[in-house]
Formats: C-alpha cells, structure tokens, sequence
C-alpha cells in the first residue's frame, strides 16, 4: 500500500483536494437540528405525547415566556395583541384568559394574579413556531419596543442558531494559532506544523462535508466535532513525521525513507485510530439518539483523519522535504532526561498516592447530581440564564404541562381538573370544564373556541405549575399527576411538558451509562489485547486510562457541582477512547526497549523519547477543548469542553507518573502473559 501511495502520488493527491472541495461546498448545505427533544426515543411517553398532540390539536404549546415591564393592565392587553399579530405567534396566553378583568385587581385572587401580573410587570406565555424562531423573537422584541425579558426553548433555539456558527469560527480563529505554536516547538522545522494542519484540516472538510448524507446532525454535534478531530487525531501525523525524521538520518533516499517511515508508523497509527473510533462508536449505543449522531460523526472523522494522514500526509511531505531541510530550526524543547530520571525517583511512591486517589474517584463520580435535561444548556452567568431566573424570581417557574385525555364526559373531566388543582405547586388548571363550565352544551360554542380544548375525540387540559424543569421536586410532581389522571382514565391519557421530557430522559440516559462505558472498555481493551498480543497490558492500560477519567468526573462531586449527565456519558467514553493512545506509545516503546534493556534502564529511555511525543497531542488536546468551553456560551459544549481539556491533562500526567510504575511493578507478569516477549533476562540482584 505505501509503494502504490508514493508511486501515484500526484493522482492521489488530486483527488483528495477536489474531494476536500466538494465537501467544501456540500458543508454549506448540512441541516442541523437545534431541538435535542427530538433525539429521544421514540416509545417513550413524552414522545408518544408530543406526536399525538401535534396530531390532535397541530399548534404549538408555549414554548417562550415575555416579561414586559412596567406596564399598566390596559397596556398589558394591548402588547398581547400586538404579540398575536407576530409571525410565526400562534397564541398568547396572558391573565385576560384566566380571570375576568373587568373587575378590580383588589377583587382577584392574589395568587392567580401576581403568576402573572406583578410589580406593574406582566408575563405572557407564548406558543409560536419553533422553526423560525429567531423570526419570532426579533418580531417580538422589536414589536413590543419596551424593557423586557424572554425565556423558553424558542429564544434557546434562536441564541442557538445564531451563536453555533459564529462560535465555531471563533472557537477556530483561536485554536489554530495556538496549536500552530505548540507544533512549532515540538516540531524541528517551520513547515512541519503547516503539513499537520493541512493534512488534518483536509481531513475535517471531508468529514463535515459528509455530514450531508448523514440527513442532519444536532447543534452539539456542529459545535463540537471539528475541535475534536483536530485535537485527537493530530498525533497520527506526528508519529508519521517523527518516523519519517528518524528514517531519514538513516538513508539518502526520501521516497524510501516515507517508504520505512509509513511502514513503521502504520501500525501504532491503526491501533490509535481504532481504539479512538472504538471511544466514540461506544456512543452510538446509547438510546438517546444524540449520542449515536454524536458517535458517528466523530468515528467518522477519525477514520478520515488517519487516511488523510496515511495518504496524503506523505505525498506532502515528499513534495516539500527540500523546503523543510531549508526551513529546519533547533528544538526548542529541552530533552527530558532530567525528567526521566525524576520519575524514575518518585513514581513508585506516586503510584501509591494515585491508587488512593482512585477508589474515592470511582465512587465520587458514581454519585455526582446530574442535570439531565434543557437546563443544562444555560452556561454559568450568561444572559439566557441570568433571564430565566430574573423571570423565575418574580413569578416563580412556570412550568407548562399539557394532558390528553378522552372527550366527551365533562363531569369526569371537572373532577379531574380539581384534584389537579389539590395537587402542590400547581397554580393554574386550564380546562373546557373551568373555563367554559359543565352546564354551556358545546353547541353553543364558536368552533375556534371549542377547538381550544376538544378536538378529534379528545379534551386537552393545560397546566401551570411552579416548579423546575427538572430535580427531585419536578420529578415527584409529575408521577404525582400521571397517578392522578390514571386513577380516573387508566393508561388511556398523554402528558406532555418539558419537565416530563426531562424525566423520561433521564430514565432513557441513566439506562445508557452502563451500556456506553462497558462497551467502550471491551471494545478498546480488545484492540490493545490483539496490538500488544498480551492479557496484562490492556488492562494496565484501561485501568492508567479509566482512572483518569473517574478522577477528572469526581472532581464537580468534591467541588459540589452539578454535571449535564450527556456530557458525563460523552466525557467518560471520549476521554477514554481519545486519550489512551498516549499509554500505547509508553508502552508500545517499554516493550522495544525491554528487550534489549533491564527494566527501569528500559523505562528511563522509554520516557525520554515519549514525553514529548505524549505532551505535544495532550496539550493540544487540552487546549482545544479548554478554548471550546471557555468561548460556548451553551452549557453541555461549554461543560464538555473544560471537562475534556482537564481530563487530557489528567490522562497525560497518569500515562507519564502513573503508568511508568505499573509496568515496573508488572514487568515480570507482562512477560509471562505477552506472546513472544522477548525481554531481556533479569539479572541477578536487579531491583524496583
């Protein structure tokens, strides 16, 4: 294969850029899904719910809280109407549709009242059209002309729209110029870094291009998959270059030197590659459907990575190696023989202390508080949350809920409505029985007026309560409910609202954590079993690897922070799959040098040659994703992207202080359960 890659070189490189321009163009035409309800199952409850009220009453549910200050009651109706004539608006419901207003406030009840009228502020629910929200929330903001603030999934999917691109390009403009100096140093000529880039940036066009033919991909997805190719796939092509170099001294011949160096290099590249696809196809089993969309774009994307980097990288690099001999510098990185010997003092001791640092760790991650829903989209201090808690502070949550239920008994139904009522933390039952009464026959009703609450055979009740969209409270409330109407209508009824989709998602993703993670260590560690032809080393390996991880999820437990439980899954099965390709080179070169060394002369090599090799790719990795979560201003990219750079710097540290340790402790059991080990016998007296 490297003789056909350097015989056809030009044919082949042709084809990569117009295949590299055409994704170019097809980038433009990639549908993305703002909407993360849409990826749950579809057999779970809300889902069904959400389909059969879109089939029954086909308008939207208020999706967008307006609070519009200092107004009187008058001026209060008038900018209802006006948000009525809004595009895309298709009701607004304010306190006119829950009271009469023709009498005074004095007169009302204060509770019903102040849910939606305060302090000469007045909250309106608005159902409108989500997919033109950003249409919607500009008509709104620009025909209200007032102070005011909004909140709801429409106003997070416009912020969404308009910020997901905008953050893309600049999450870019940062991280480029800053792994471009990372290279610089780790690299011994001005135009290797270029080469790097070039090939893995060639690499993302193709994959994001063929996100065309995936049908469409989430906005997490959008945002997250080009950083994360970038960062995890670069060290492919610095394991191709530093082959490449060493070949080199070694022969005239640049074609033959490419030859030995992809020869060399393709192994240890596959088994990196495989072993990060593995990491990420692990997603693709969860049952939220976020995580297979996830999966398979970011497996996809490695896998064009390491082609890009196995066909065209050394084309490239043939083509341009007179010009990187013209442009060689000195290292600028010193060699780490002092920090070789350093570990080589204190890593058995260090050991210990990470040992001790693991079993916490895994049963602090086990018992982090999660947030499982649309709330977690809401970056710490940024305006989407700052508004939806000053809205929350005046008048409380407003947590909508729609139920469905069989028409045509209004006794049944008013009976219903009041032990719906009797239930805590609601304040608001919205129903053709209580607002219409039992007595008015539905003959003398306007059929616009009756198609509000029966339509099809079916009644629909809408309900205000103040509770979150999610947490324990929310929780109970809704099982609270669905008892209350199965005790008068059976299984024969839908609920619908975002804190009942939040706590089917929740049953859905918890269910999802065993199954991801289980699969990413069997898949991986199957990988390194068939790569090292041992049964000791892959689990050395997992256990170096997973321990990073439970100590980077355990920390948000110490610190008492709640963590979006789609970025724990994310984290822990790419942290895993990205990360582990720095115990393979470790190790990869310990088993080279140990057959020819002793053992801790082997390790002290082993880490002078890797430390470079590992900290390049980590730090990359690190800050990439560090850019990424300081930059998003969504919550679950902007968590997952701190969260992954702390764990390439964890994983780093555990591969170069941890790992070192295992090996030497193991040495002797590697060598009895590796096929064709080959290590150097011990001499007698040799000690750890």
């Amino acid at each position: 294969m490297a003789k056909l890659v350097l015989r056809f070189k030009k044919t082949i490189m042709l084809s990569i850029i117009f295949l590299a321009m055409v994704c170019l163009v097809l980038m433009l035409f990639v549908n993305i899904n703002y909407d993360l309800t849409e990826y749950l199952p579809k057999d779970v409850p809300s889902s069904i719910a959400l389909d059969k009220v879109k089939e029954t009453f086909d308008d939207e549910i208020p999706n967008l809280s307006v609070y519009v200050k200092d107004v009187s009651v008058a001026e209060a109706l008038e900018i209802k109407g006006k948000i009525e004539g809004v595009e895309g608006v298709e009701s607004v419901l304010w306190l006119d549709d829950i009271t009469d207003l023709n009498q005074p406030l004095a007169f009302m009840d204060k509770k019903e009242q102040e849910a939606w009228y305060k302090d000469k502020g007045a909250l309106y629910l608005v159902a409108a059209d989500s997919e033109i929200s950003e249409r919607v929330v500009e008509g709104v903001r620009e025909t209200v002309n007032k102070e005011m603030t909004m909140s709801g999934s429409v106003l997070n999917q416009a912020t969404m729209q308009s910020l997901t691109s905008n953050e893309v390009s600049k999450i870019i403009f940062f991280v480029v110029p800053l792994v471009l100096i990372i290279l610089l140093l780790s690299t011994s000529s001005f135009i290797e870094p270029l080469l790097f880039l070039l090939t893995i940036g060639i690499a993302i066009l193709l994959n994001e291009g063929t996100n065309y033919f995936v049908g469409e991909i989430s906005y997490v997805t959008r945002s997250t998959s080009a950083v994360l190719q970038l960062a995890v796939s670069m060290d492919y092509a610095i394991f191709l270059l530093h082959s490449f170099s060493r070949h080199r001294a070694e022969k005239n011949n640049i074609e033959g030197a490419m030859l030995s160096a992809m020869r060399e290099a393709a192994p240890a590249v596959a088994a990196s590659a495989t072993t990060t696809v593995f990491g990420f196809l692990a997603l693709t089993l969860m049952e939220f459907r976020l995580g297979p969309n996830l999966g398979w774009v970011l497996a996809k994307g490695i896998l064009f990575s390491f082609l890009s980097v196995m066909l065209l990288l050394p084309i490239l690099t043939v083509y341009t190696t007179k010009l990187m001999d013209k442009t060689h510098h000195r290292n600028f990185i010193p060699p780490f023989t002092k920090f070789s010997r350093f570990v080589m003092r204190v890593c058995i001791p260090l050991s210990i202390v990470f040992f001790l640092l693991i079993a916490p760790s895994y049963f602090a991650q086990s018992e982090n508080q999660f947030i499982y829903g649309s709330s977690g989209i809401h970056a710490e201090g940024s305006q989407l949350e700052l508004d939806a808690k000053e809205i929350g502070e005046v008048f409380g949550e407003k947590q909508q809920m729609v139920i469905i239920i069989p028409g045509g008994d209004i006794s049944k139904e008013a009976l219903l409505s009041d032990n719906l009522k009797a239930l805590p933390n609601i304040d608001t039952v919205i129903s053709y029985s209580g607002t219409v009464g039992v007595t008015i026959p539905q003959g003398f009703l306007e059929k616009e007026q009756k198609e509000q609450f029966i339509k099809k055979g079916k009644t629909r009740i809408i309900l205000y309560a103040d509770a979150d969209d999610e947490g324990d409270e929310s929780f109970a409330l809704v099982e609270m409910i669905r008892k209350t109407v199965e005790k008068q209508y059976g299984d024969d009824y839908y609920l619908l609202g975002q804190n009942v989709i939040n706590y089917d998602l929740k049953d859905t993703i918890v269910k999802d954590g065993p199954r991801v993670s289980g699969a990413a260590i069997i898949a991986i560690g199957m990988v390194l079993l068939i790569t090292f032809r041992s049964f000791s080393i892959p689990f050395i390996l997992l256990l170096t690897i997973e321990g990073a991880v439970w100590i980077n999820l355990g920390i948000p437990y110490f610190l008492g922070k709640s963590l979006n439980y789609v970025g724990f899954l994310i984290i822990s099965s790419v942290q895993l799959g990205a990360t582990v390709d720095y115990g393979i080179l470790l190790a990869s070169h310990y088993m080279r040098f140990r057959k020819t060394l002793e053992k801790k002369e082997a390790m002290r090599r082993t880490l002078e040659i890797s430390a470079v090799s590992i900290l390049t790719p980590a730090s990359i990795l690190a800050i990439a994703t560090l850019i990424l979560g300081i930059i998003s201003t969504n919550g679950i990219i902007s968590e997952l992207g701190l969260m992954l750079g702390r764990g390439a710097l964890i994983s780093a540290g555990m591969v170069l202080m941890f790992l070192p340790a295992l090996l030497l402790i193991f040495d002797k059991a590697i060598e009895k359960t590796t096929y064709k080990s080959n290590f150097l016998k011990r001499q007698e007296g040799e000690r750890l």
